[in-house]
């Protein structure tokens, strides 16, 4: 009997302890996460990948480019899902709650204050400061994403790849989300060579 109430409460322990570090990555997350989306998903990738390693780069990469093909704003939706898979509908509740409220809280302090601070040096300085910052955290993840899709299906594919989906974007003026749900589609219709060489085999 002893035993089973001590299993419980390391059970119990742990379970507080995930909901907490769950807390903890997506307030950071909602707190430096300057510019939105695309500046929250480098932070959102070293704590949920570097530091807590509740996800691979792989699954990562994978979970990025669903929440893609969704509406709504990415840092949420990334939280829903990476909380629910950590902890139950507590941690995506929790996740979702952590990853707004430094937002919501700033937006009224900014809001009450705007009017006398928007034309101070500093606030457009600061602002010119921190985009190179966002910047290179972007582009250190797109070189990750690129570098593991050279290794999985060749560097001259994965180019290749990167080109045309370039000219979608900016050329054509695609949504991403389509291009992501094509890309998706086209990689669930495609054969398995795997199973196809083991099928010969038989």
């Amino acid at each position: 009997m002893l035993v089973n109430n001590e299993g419980e409460v390391n059970e119990k322990k742990n379970i507080g302890k995930n909901q907490l570090n769950l807390f903890l990555a997506f307030f950071r997350v909602g707190i430096f996460g300057y510019g939105g989306g695309p500046g929250s998903i480098p932070l959102i990738h070293k704590e949920v990948v570097d530091n807590y390693q509740w996800l691979t780069d792989e699954e990562f990469g994978d979970v990025l480019a669903l929440g893609n093909t969704l509406p709504g704003p990415i840092a949420t939706k990334l939280a829903g899902y990476i909380g629910h898979r950590v902890s139950g509908i507590t941690g995506m509740i929790n996740a979702i709650i952590a990853v707004i409220l430094p937002t919501i809280f700033l937006m009224i302090v900014l809001l009450m204050s705007l009017s006398s601070i928007r034309d101070f040096d500093w606030v457009n300085g600061m602002t010119a400061a921190v985009l190179p910052v966002v910047g290179v955290m972007l582009a250190v993840l797109t070189w990750q994403f690129f570098k593991k899709a050279g290794k999985g299906m060749g560097w001259i594919q994965a180019i290749v790849m990167s080109a045309v989906v370039l000219v979608l974007l900016e050329a054509v003026g695609v949504h991403p989300g389509i291009v992501i749900a094509v890309l998706i589609a086209a990689a669930l219709l495609k054969p398995d060579k795997d199973r196809a060489k083991e099928g010969d085999r038989s």
